[in-house]
């Protein structure tokens, strides 16, 4: 039965799901809030959750050499970063038909410009499951079409750190996830965003061994993403 005091329209319903995300330790810390969603809502969101806590490993490909190397993995979620509005389409197909999970960085896509009408159309005319990008703008309407979304953020001084916890603020609609970049930071600053982010996090960029898979996900990060094809086979 849902509490009709929380209930509202499918976005406001998404935004629930993510708002009690934190603490994330497992999938007892989202399944509680998944009664908000409807029942193929649950399915949906419930499957990208448990996919990223069992492959942790996320394979990044920015070109189609990548792309078929992918294929050959156990990974279960592929992050796109390369493509045009012409290809992206048989991209995530080949993907899907190897049972993986893409997310598509719309801000590479080329051909599509950083607004809404990108997001419809990486619902409408592909199949990923979701969208990555650096633009918090995007988020709200991508997971009110029923996208999943990743916000990417570069750590490359404390302005970074701000950014991520005014997007931490409430009422704020937050992303599925947080990804970022590099990496191989140090496992203070790991554990430092993830206290800051009410939601999980998503360790990329420059992660080339075992030891700084086991850095990112020993201190905080939920998963890690690498274009690192070595990294793929771990």
């Amino acid at each position: 039965m849902r509490d009709e005091s929380v209930a509202g329209t499918s976005g406001e319903l998404r935004y629930l799901t993510t708002l009690f995300l934190r603490p994330f330790s497992g999938r007892q810390a989202w399944l509680p809030v998944l009664h908000f969603l409807e029942n193929g809502e649950i399915q949906f969101m419930q499957n990208f959750f448990e996919q990223i806590e069992d492959t942790p490993i996320i394979a990044a490909i920015k070109d189609d050499e990548g792309l078929e190397l992918s294929l050959t993995t156990d990974v279960g979620v592929v992050f796109v970063l390369y493509g045009d509005i012409c290809s992206i389409a048989d991209i995530v197909q080949k993907l899907h038909d190897a049972g993986k999970t893409a997310m598509v960085h719309i801000d590479l896509i080329n051909g599509l410009s950083p607004r809404d009408s990108a997001v419809d159309f990486i619902k409408k005319y592909t199949s990923a499951e979701g969208i990555i990008t650096t633009k918090s703008a995007l988020i709200g309407h991508a997971k009110e079409i029923g996208l999943h979304t990743i916000l990417r953020y570069f750590v490359l001084d404390s302005m970074a750190l701000i950014n991520i916890e005014k997007q931490a603020k409430h009422g704020v609609v937050q992303p599925d996830f947080i990804e970022f970049l590099p990496g191989v930071i140090l496992p203070e600053l790991i554990k430092k965003i993830n206290a800051i982010s009410r939601v999980p996090v998503i360790a990329g960029g420059l992660i080339s061994n075992r030891e700084e898979v086991m850095n990112a996900l020993n201190n905080g990060a939920v998963a890690i993403s690498t274009t690192n094809r070595k990294v793929w086979f771990m």
